[in-house]
């Protein structure tokens, strides 16, 4: 049976000349959302209300920028041949460990000027950013990006998707596993398990790590399935490496903080 499947408009709107993307519609709704949220626990941890307004001022353009770089510098040789598209970040091509390197830096130079706790701003903020991520991923949805390897039909309808996801996969003439869908789903589920850890009142810094160690086991195995993954080598996939050394690393940290008496602090008394 024939399909007629036409692809959604990655043009959300357009003003004359100018050109609003559904992708940076869909990220920055992410951001919108995350930072509502984040404000009211700020608050509710005895914080002022501006004071995550004022870092996402810097941690937003600073966390684009580096989630760019980090893109361009692993496809360099595409890069190097096509400089003027390094600018189009609408029409993708941002790397999620680029952006969170870039965020996580200025969040630590910012409690450091601020005279702030970095592990208390980390664990407030840590269910915001990945339900940010989890809305974010909608974006590659809509550019037909950032999905896995050819599948059927069969397949898609098996998993009980609605139409539009799977008329969405259908790409130059083939269905392909909707892996924007997995880690979306898979970042949602995260975000539930910090809300409901914040009750159990962790010791400080162990939101955040457990943020990185969730959001790193699922992308390493989502990764796998995906055909458009930066490459160290010929077979090493850059973010299964990258989720690796960050789990291993959060687990290496959170250890370290407890058998120093460094995460005495807990959450809910912080």
């Amino acid at each position: 049976m024939l399909y007629a499947i036409q692809p959604i408009d990655p043009v959300f709107l357009k003003l004359g000349p100018l050109s609003i993307h559904w992708y940076g519609v869909i990220i920055g709704l992410g951001a919108m959302l995350g930072l509502y949220l984040v404000t009211k626990e700020s608050q509710r941890r005895g914080l002022h209300k501006d004071t995550f307004v004022d870092l996402v001022l810097f941690a937003i353009p600073i966390a684009i920028l580096s989630a760019r770089a980090y893109y361009v510098i692993f496809k360099w040789d595409y890069y190097s041949q096509n400089l003027t598209e390094i600018p189009l970040i609408w029409e993708g091509g941002l790397a999620i460990h680029g952006g969170l390197i870039g965020a996580v830096a200025t969040g630590y130079v910012f409690a450091k000027v601020k005279g702030l706790s970095f592990w208390k701003l980390a664990d407030i903020a840590a269910p915001s950013i990945i339900l940010g991520q989890a809305v974010g991923r909608w974006g590659n949805f809509i550019n037909q990006e950032a999905h896995g390897g050819p599948v059927t039909r069969e397949f898609l309808e098996s998993l009980y998707l609605p139409e539009f996801i799977i008329n969405q996969m259908y790409i130059q003439g083939q269905y392909y596993h909707p892996t924007f869908l997995y880690e979306s789903v898979w970042n949602l589920a995260g975000f539930a398990l910090l809300l409901l850890l914040r009750k159990a009142n962790l010791r400080r810094g162990e939101s955040f790590l457990l943020y990185v160690i969730w959001y790193s086991i699922g992308r390493f195995f989502i990764e796998g399935l995906r055909t458009d993954s930066l490459m160290l080598t010929e077979y090493l996939r850059i973010a299964q490496v990258i989720s690796i050394v960050l789990v291993l690393l959060a687990l290496a940290i959170l250890l370290f903080r407890r058998i120093k008496g460094y995460s005495k602090e807990r959450y809910l008394e912080s």
